[in-house]
């Protein structure tokens, strides 16, 4: 049988150029699940049935009482065995899974600090031939929280990574923090904490609009304002969103630099994966709120799940996986 990655497939829904037709007409996949083990995906499992018509007020009060937290984040890296090993020598993450996908010519790797049924993943998303991709200006960094900067970045260097800020207090911050750059390119940030339940903490976007961007991620998915910090002298004001404190949860990191509306997103990163109850109330919230449905809420027959998926008002993908699929993968 046909062994079908969940994050592929996930990717290939926004690629126009991919044939959907094939896509949904696969009968009888598998699906790997984080142990390594696999299981039928076209056996149904007991999800919700569609939502009927809701007002704003009683969507939004949903979105709200929805069981929710960030899932994973995707992007397209140049070499993944590189991207793997500097993820898990480096920073110290976990390879929960991998899979090649020799007939659609792409491979992908989910690392993280523990299960993706509670923990926060990246996913690396490799496409055969493509070696660099366009970053853009709009992407900020992935944050991982760590003990010891300094001890961290010594062991980067020792493995040969790239450094481009020496740990010290940045922008005015008491917190110790340092950059580093992946084999693709993308930057990440080291911040000094104490322990944490989840040390891969932040995902920073920047945006043209940071109320608008506030009032988007409260009402259509839901999320908290943590905390807001203007810096008049570096003419920037970041907002961070999550489901949760910063020490305990995963958060997006919303950056306005004054007088900037808007971005180049480039081609490499790809999106955010949150959970829902019900993927067909979330793409209602997030229509009254301003954002674009780029795939109508429904089932993805070869996972045997439902997804949505849609565009915040700066462009940025996020995609709505019904809660049950992780169950299957991670259970």
């Amino acid at each position: 049988m046909q062994l079908v990655s969940f994050g592929i497939i996930l990717l290939t829904l926004f690629d126009p150029a991919f044939p959907q037709s094939q896509l949904f007409g696969l009968q009888g996949s598998n699906l790997l699940r984080a142990d390594g083990n696999t299981i039928e995906t076209s056996t149904p499992v007991n999800m919700t049935e569609p939502s009927t018509a809701v007002t704003e007020e009683n969507a939004l009060q949903w979105t709200k009482n929805d069981k929710r937290r960030m899932l994973h984040v995707v992007y397209c890296v140049g070499d993944l065995d590189k991207t793997i090993k500097f993820c898990t020598e480096c920073l110290g993450m976990k390879l929960l899974r991998k899979r090649d996908i020799p007939e659609e010519r792409n491979s992908n790797a989910f690392v993280g600090y523990g299960s993706e049924d509670s923990h926060f993943a990246m996913e690396l998303t490799y496409n055969y031939g493509v070696d660099k991709y366009n970053i853009g200006t709009g992407f900020g960094h992935f944050g991982v929280a760590v003990e010891d900067v300094a001890k961290t970045v010594d062991l980067v260097k020792a493995k040969g990574g790239k450094v481009t800020r020496e740990p010290g207090p940045a922008n005015g911050s008491s917190t110790v923090t340092a950059s580093l750059e992946d084999p693709t390119g993308y930057k990440y940030e080291l911040l000094e904490r104490g322990p944490t339940l989840e040390p891969l903490c932040q995902v920073m976007l920047r945006v043209g609009d940071l109320d608008r961007s506030i009032s988007f991620y409260k009402r259509a998915f839901g999320m908290e304002l943590l905390r807001i910090r203007d810096s008049p002298e570096n003419k920037y004001t970041v907002a961070m969103m999550g489901y949760g404190p910063e020490d305990k949860n995963a958060v997006l990191e919303l950056t306005y630099n004054y007088g900037v509306t808007e971005y180049d997103k480039g081609n490499g990163y790809t999106q955010i994966a949150l959970g829902t109850d019900d993927v067909y109330k979330t793409a209602e919230a997030i229509k009254l709120c301003g954002g674009k449905i780029t795939r109508e809420p429904g089932p993805l027959p070869v996972l045997n799940t439902k997804i949505t998926a849609c565009l915040d008002p700066d462009g940025w993908k996020s995609v709505g996986i019904y809660n049950r699929f992780f169950e299957l993968i991670c259970g």
